[in-house]
């Protein structure tokens, strides 16, 4: 009797340190929305889906950004902040690894340059919301390769560093100080361009401006290419971004290294990317339009000849 229960001790011993091994291996994220908004929303979902997918150990805590996590005493490993709200939110612990994600590269060194918490560059890292110059560039060289000079508006507090443009394009820039002088500088980036490229400046392109910017540029027949598909089914002919599903995508096979390196990466812009046409807009504009596939497939020629 003695034996059988020495037995059924050890082993008690053994599942309870197998759990205490399982558990010190689990990573705990805490993941924090700026809103409950559609485009946070499908971020999340995508998130979940793409960690049980990958079968990866990990324990969520979900909070929004003007909400105070519900962890307990749980130790957060990592604090993945998914847009600016969340990244400045976020930033205020200093001591916790963050990874910033559905956020400008703008406005993600803003926050970390004016921020009061000091953390190491190894413990911050991003995954941008816009895409890299150099893309953006070849994607309006390849679906309208007779529109070669693209306007631009920007705000003062957007830095941003020009970029280097494929031979025959040039550009078209203008910093707006006011927001009372927005559409006059409109009027004649539109009338000097052949092209509008948005970026992602909420001074500029806030939800009170987008639609007359959209009706402005296509009163002037010149056509915009946006960052969303919102804004190709608003009126805008074509855009070149990355959903939610790719960034959380992305942001999964970061945390996966993270959890054995222990380590975040360098800042690093959308590695995936999807392509959004109008083609009602494009007949109205009298501009034949590719289908996305057939741009990306283009896009792809023209980086394998380079």
């Amino acid at each position: 009797m003695f034996r059988q229960f020495a037995i059924r001790l050890l082993s008690s011993a053994v599942a309870l340190l197998l759990t205490t091994l399982v558990q010190a291996g689990t990573l705990n994220v805490s993941l924090v929305l700026s809103d409950n908004t559609p485009p946070y929303r499908q971020f999340s979902a995508a998130f979940n889906k793409a960690l049980a997918a990958n079968n990866a150990d990990v324990t969520v805590i979900e909070s929004q950004a003007d909400a105070p996590p519900t962890s307990g005493s749980t130790k957060i490993d990592l604090i993945i902040a998914v847009g600016a709200k969340a990244t400045e939110f976020a930033l205020t612990d200093s001591s916790t690894p963050q990874l910033s994600v559905m956020i400008p590269r703008t406005a993600y060194e803003t926050l970390h340059e004016t921020s009061s918490a000091k953390r190491s560059a190894k413990a911050a890292s991003a995954i941008y919301l816009d895409q890299p110059w150099d893309r953006q560039m070849h994607f309006i060289q390849v679906a309208l390769p007779k529109h070669s000079i693209v306007g631009m508006l920007y705000s003062p507090d957007t830095h941003i560093v020009l970029p280097r443009l494929p031979r025959g394009m040039s550009l078209n820039v203008k910093s707006v100080s006011a927001t009372e002088s927005l559409f006059a500088a409109l009027e004649n980036i539109l009338a000097s361009s052949d092209v509008l490229l948005v970026i992602p400046d909420s001074e500029i392109y806030s939800s009170s401006n987008v639609r007359n910017i959209l009706l402005a540029s296509y009163r002037q027949k010149v056509p915009l290419v946006g960052i969303s598909q919102a804004y190709v089914n608003a009126g805008a002919l074509c855009a070149i971004f990355s959903a939610p599903e790719q960034l959380a995508a992305q942001v999964v096979e970061t945390i996966i290294s993270f959890a054995s390196g222990g380590k975040l990466p360098e800042p690093q812009y959308p590695a995936s990317f999807s392509i959004g046409v109008n083609q009602q807009v494009a007949r109205s504009l009298g501009i034949e339009m590719a289908s996305p596939d057939a741009i990306r497939e283009r896009m792809n020629k023209v980086e394998m000849g380079r």
